[in-house]
């Protein structure tokens, strides 16, 4: 039993160590992810790491290629638009379920959002990555729903990560405007203002994604055979629903 619960510990600490890894940008698309190379830094057999990788994958966070072993995921823009639709939907639909700010839930973010200031006062691009996916993993903790937390942790990361494929600049003040929008209409107590804020904060990110700008697979043989770039055709993004905006 103990060895069971041991083994379902460290499954989780692999885990959760890649996914702070991606949250904090320090971990790129694409990136090969050694079963070898993680069961000597974890200290644990192959089996372990495999156990993991294959959990990690089920939450769309790795993809396994034969032969070649385990990749981070490198989302396609069609992928980007639904992960933006699924946050819109369930980021929104927990600020409205929320009926009171806690001075606990106040002060927590509030400093995150002095964290905010300091790292851009630094210039510390990564912490700022790491710190604005945070701001809204934040919120969703103030809920005390554990399977909520876990699912915008896991969106969060995957946004993370077409960000680092699709983000042409990085609108570090714009998107901390936005998280202190969200944060004074919460302090108001007026949640269904901090909702529509919160849909058109994730607007603003996503409309500020290149999704034209896709990972060419084929572009290191491209270039050694001295082919033509490849054709990029536009990624229509759909129309936002007023369903989709009233979650």
């Amino acid at each position: 039993m103990q060895d069971s619960q041991t083994s379902e510990t460290t499954q989780k600490t692999i885990e959760e160590t890649i996914v702070s890894g991606i949250l904090s940008a320090k971990i790129r698309p694409g990136t090969r992810l050694s079963e070898n190379q993680l069961a000597t830094l974890f200290g644990v057999s192959r089996t372990r790491v495999r156990e993991a990788m294959m959990r990690l994958e089920t939450r769309g966070i790795v993809h396994v290629s034969p032969r070649r072993g385990w990749f981070v995921v490198e989302p396609s823009a069609e992928e980007a638009i639904a992960v933006y639709e699924a946050r819109r939907v369930i980021e929104a639909g927990l600020l409205r379920s929320m009926r009171v700010l806690t001075d606990e839930g106040h002060k927590a973010l509030d400093a995150h959002l002095n964290e905010e200031k300091s790292a851009m006062a630094a210039g510390d691009r990564q912490r700022l990555t790491y710190l604005m996916g945070d701001f809204h993993i934040r919120i969703a903790e103030l809920s005390g729903n554990a399977i909520i937390v876990d699912i915008l942790r896991d969106l969060t990361a995957r946004t993370i990560l077409i960000s680092m494929l699709y983000q042409s600049e990085f609108h570090a003040t714009q998107s901390h405007d936005g998280h202190c929008r969200i944060f004074e209409a919460m302090q108001a107590g007026d949640f269904g203002r901090a909702a529509e804020l919160s849909v058109e904060h994730l607007d603003e990110v996503e409309m500020g994604l290149d999704l034209t700008a896709r990972p060419d697979p084929l572009s290191e043989l491209r270039n050694s055979l001295s082919l033509p770039p490849r054709a990029v055709s536009p990624t229509v993004r759909p129309k936002k629903s007023q369903l989709q905006r009233s979650n």
